[in-house]
């Protein structure tokens, strides 16, 4: 892991020509670094963004044209069908589709989120890949400790780089792996839409403890939801057995409220996939779409009792 190099421009060799690296908007050693790294973690190659949305836009819109349908996951992150709401005035559409099944058929591009935030659901890839429009997957939450899309048929990986790759909610970035991103390089370079080497070099960071933390948060994540689900003031618990994420429901919105200001070792904060656990209900954000009582609970690396029992007292509430 190297120093940050945060030039923007380097000299042109004896020749005067370019050398692999001239400019910062088309590339910078400390992001290839971490490019390099992601890209042998996922199988395939890797282009970081300055934001997991960010990925979104670039994936989309150097992929698609006008007129162009995306078949989204139902339950997924409400941000992606945010995102696509605002480039349906350029022509993009999107239908919803349970993801555990098959795609609907006229569709240019398959999304895939695996889990599911904060539903849960996995996805059918088989089904996916059997599809004749390309597939992408969201495994910001499996992460490649748990899944490696492309080896199950997956044309494109996307990451929330700012969660469990990153690990310490202190970097803002997102990344796109593939086994060819020519398109998608030229695209970024095109448009700027390009990261900076200090997240780049903080997520060089993170991959580096990543498997520990993740393990420890999988580990952690199941006693909690096994605790969760026999006890009396909690409705449902979600969780796929992989990674720190899962929901559970309150009785309703004025008991999720209640839980959520009453913990005192896990944050009250949004975001997930840090070292320290956060809870809060997902109906101020995403209003109907969720049940009101739902609480979203990312697991961080905390003792797991020391866990329970905040949560425990907040339930008593």
């Amino acid at each position: 892991m190297h120093a940050i190099d945060r030039s923007t421009i380097w000299p042109y060799d004896e020749r005067g020509e370019p050398r692999e690296f001239y400019y910062s908007r088309n590339g910078s050693p400390t992001v290839h670094e971490a490019e390099l790294a992601l890209g042998a973690l996922e199988g395939g190659d890797a282009l970081l963004f300055p934001s997991g949305t960010g990925a979104t836009t670039a994936l989309v819109l150097s992929l698609l044209r006008p007129g162009d349908t995306i078949a989204l996951a139902a339950g997924c992150y409400f941000g992606t069908a945010r995102t696509f709401e605002t480039l349906a005035r350029w022509g993009l559409r999107y239908v919803e589709f349970d993801q555990t099944g098959a795609p609907p058929e006229g569709v240019q591009l398959v999304w895939l989120e695996a889990p599911s935030n904060p539903f849960l659901t996995m996805p059918n890839l088989e089904a996916a890949a059997a599809h004749p429009a390309r597939v992408l997957v969201d495994s910001t939450v499996a992460t490649p400790v748990f899944l490696r899309p492309l080896e199950h048929g997956a044309d494109f990986v996307l990451h929330s780089a700012t969660k469990y790759l990153g690990g310490h909610d202190d970097v803002l970035l997102g990344a796109v792996a593939a086994r060819d991103l020519d398109e998608l390089r030229t695209f970024r370079s095109n448009t700027g839409i390009s990261p900076a080497p200090d997240a780049a070099w903080l997520l060089l960071r993170g991959l580096k403890t990543l498997e520990p933390r993740v393990r420890r948060q999988t580990e952690t994540a199941t006693a909690l939801a096994e605790r969760l689900r026999a006890h009396p003031r909690v409705e449902a618990v979600r969780y796929a057995g992989i990674s720190g994420l899962l929901s559970f429901d309150a009785a309703d919105a004025a008991a999720a409220r209640r839980v959520e200001t009453a913990t005192r070792l896990i944050v009250n904060a949004t975001s997930l996939g840090g070292v320290t656990s956060v809870i809060e209900s997902r109906a101020r954000w995403e209003g109907e779409r969720v049940p009101p009582g739902l609480l979203r609970l990312s697991v961080g690396l905390e003792d797991a009792e020391a866990l329970w029992a905040d949560l425990e007292q907040a339930l008593a509430h």
